[in-house]
């Protein structure tokens, strides 16, 4: 009988749930026939997770996480602006998904048209709706704390549904390398930072076109 494997990590459960699921076009049917078909003790499973839709979770905080070691990477990363910033974070986060494609849609292809309700990426949410708050985009001073939360929060929603709203595109792009999607990208959060300084709206009519043209449908 071969030994259980003994240092296993956090990451290497979301691996082999990845696998798992791309093997058998399912989730496993237990916790411990998972961990025995990976060999390792299932009481290792629970010092990490307390069930499959935990690991899930898991899955897409650790395409922001990998996205944010690899930002940081960069010596020039640290002085860009809000806008180059968010950028930057959108190919990275994007290349991220794009090298794990076939798992990200097998987990949300039946439910891109309501990726807002979908639980799996709660943690997704939190972990990009801080990094949104910690680029320091300036807003119009409303000189109002009451007023300013209510701003703040809805800039986090928006960049969220923004987010949500590009991985849609992506699933549905069939362009050679996602070409379409780094144009969507580009067009998306450019306009954004447009309309946040409130400059003329020729870049929201650009995108409005764009979007018009590649019949995104926004659900």
């Amino acid at each position: 009988m071969m030994a259980k494997k003994k240092n296993i990590t956090a990451n290497d459960i979301i691996s082999f749930y990845m696998d798992y699921v791309l093997e058998h076009d399912h989730q496993p049917k237990s916790v411990y026939s998972f961990s025995k078909h990976n060999n390792f003790e299932e009481a290792k499973f629970y010092e990490f997770f307390g069930n499959f839709e935990a690991v899930e979770k898991h899955v897409f905080k650790a395409f922001h996480d990998n996205t944010i070691v690899a930002l940081h990477k960069s010596i020039e990363y640290p002085d860009f602006d809000p806008r180059n910033k968010l950028l930057s974070y959108y190919f990275t986060f994007f290349e991220n998904l794009t090298a794990n494609r076939s798992y990200v849609v097998y987990a949300l292809d039946k439910h891109k048209n309501s990726l807002k309700s979908y639980k799996s990426l709660s943690k997704l949410k939190t972990s990009f709706t801080h990094f949104v708050e910690e680029l320091g985009i300036e807003l119009i001073d409303v000189k109002e704390d009451r007023l300013e939360k209510i701003q703040n929060r809805g800039l986090k929603e928006t960049a969220w549904l923004q987010l949500l709203l590009t991985i849609k595109f992506w699933i549905d792009d069939t362009s050679p390398s996602f070409e379409k999607t780094d144009v969507f990208i580009e067009k998306s959060v450019n306009t954004s930072f447009d309309v946040l300084n409130v400059v003329p709206l020729k870049s929201l009519i650009d995108f409005g076109k764009f979007i018009f043209k590649e019949k995104v449908k926004i659900n």
